[in-house]
């Protein structure tokens, strides 16, 4: 029976993360989206940590358990170091098969940052030095770099990142047998990328909000249980790894090149032609991903790797019902009807894939043409730039309103994090 795994969310300890972002809240909210197994992400900050130990139970597969939602122990690092003549800013995800082994991981990074100032930690050492030491401490853990085309901290950023794999991981390449696409790339954008042929592509919501959630996912048919985990993503096995859940990813808030504080926003092509350039203000923009993919790759378009993994494009549930209500997601009736239509037929995941398209029309016609629509790929997006989430459009006619950028009363999340 195949399950649903987010790997990669954070804490309220993080910065710019809502204050519901605890175990037995998110544990609520992955039963409602449909997920079973769900990254604990921020094991690094040392009052999560405690709470760790405290509210989940050792499952003896090297997950935990709390309340039938399985965890897997990990956390993200902000690698910030010089190399190559250039300052380095690469997040990277770090999987461990027990609590033991994550309080000697930190116990290491304590040495390189403060670890209990956020719960994704700076630490001033490389990603390949930090690779080695934590392979030394436990041969079972692994490290899977974070959205790795986001402009300001990951692998390919255009801002602080490398122009190759090797480049970063240098010898320990090999080691690193997966990755993480981030919200403004999907698949086939990663294909371009010979290099990447290796890696087992992942797609993780990086939600900072319990709604959040599921945005991007990956659906595994395989024992649950870490070695079984990381055993599937280190061999990019297809008949065990199902596929990968995908935001649009125009959605993403990095896709297209521009410049916020100015309302610019520009296409590749458009940004060459100006230099990459703000025609406004005159100073850079911000390079998005779909430009990045363009200066890396070694492939067009039409050309795809052999033994990919299948991927599919949804669009959240709550965008769905907000675009049919004209309304904000936020708002209390588009809660209302989302806690309808989950009550009346099943998580949100079986809702947006598996119910027939009939039996969501007796509930509401609308939201039922919306899931068809998305289901076709018949969507309109306007691009998302430099901090700035893309407008998904569903249904023809509608306002749709804005993505919120607002998370539990923290205040806008910032362009810094991904």
């Amino acid at each position: 029976m195949y399950f649903i795994a987010d790997l990669h969310i954070h804490s309220k300890y993080s910065r710019a993360t809502s204050e519901d972002m605890v175990i037995p809240t998110i544990a609520r909210a992955a039963k409602r989206k449909g997920i079973k197994l769900v990254g604990t992400s921020d094991f690094t900050h040392p009052a999560y940590f405690a709470l760790l130990q405290k509210q989940l139970k050792d499952a003896g597969n090297g997950l935990y358990l709390y309340d039938d939602v399985f965890f897997i122990i990990n956390t993200e690092v902000n690698n910030i170091y010089s190399a190559g003549g250039h300052l380095r800013r690469i997040h990277n995800l770090i999987f461990v098969p027990s609590l033991e082994t994550a309080a000697a991981i930190s116990n290491f990074l304590a040495n390189y940052g403060k670890l209990a100032a956020d719960g994704r930690p700076s630490v001033s050492i490389s990603s390949y030095e930090m690779l080695c030491r934590i392979i030394e401490i436990d041969p079972k853990a692994f490290i899977v770099p974070a959205h790795i085309w986001t402009p300001w901290f990951s692998l390919y950023g255009s801002h602080s990142g490398f122009d190759s794999f090797q480049e970063c991981f240098g010898d320990l390449s090999a080691e690193v047998f997966a990755v993480e696409t981030g919200l403004s790339s999907d698949p086939p954008m990663n294909w371009r990328l010979s290099e990447l042929d290796k890696k087992t592509l992942v797609s993780n919501s990086d939600a900072h909000s319990p709604s959040r959630l599921g945005r991007e996912a990956n659906v595994f048919d395989c024992e649950l249980s870490y070695d079984a985990l990381r055993e599937v993503l280190k061999t990019k096995d297809r008949k065990r790894f199902l596929f990968t859940i995908e935001f649009f990813p125009e959605e993403g808030k990095y896709h297209y090149d521009g410049h916020r504080s100015c309302g610019v926003r520009l296409a590749p092509a458009d940004s060459i032609l100006s230099s990459d350039i703000c025609p406004i203000c005159g100073r850079k923009l911000t390079i998005g991903v779909l430009h990045r993919v363009e200066q890396l790759a070694d492939r067009k378009p039409d050309q795809l790797p052999d033994d990919t993994i299948p991927f599919k494009h949804l669009v959240p549930l709550e965008e769905i019902i907000a675009e049919t209500l004209e309304m904000g997601r936020e708002t209390a009736a588009v809660s209302k009807k989302y806690d309808e239509l989950i009550n009346t037929l099943g998580p949100e995941f079986e809702i947006l894939m598996n119910v027939p398209i009939e039996e969501i029309v007796r509930l509401d016609e609308k939201i039922a043409l919306g899931v068809e629509r998305m289901r076709r790929g018949e969507v309109n997006v306007e691009p998302g730039f430099d901090g700035v989430f893309g407008v998904v459009q569903v249904l023809p006619g509608t306002k749709r309103m804005p993505v919120e950028q607002k998370h539990g009363g923290k205040g806008e999340q910032l362009k810094l994090f991904g």
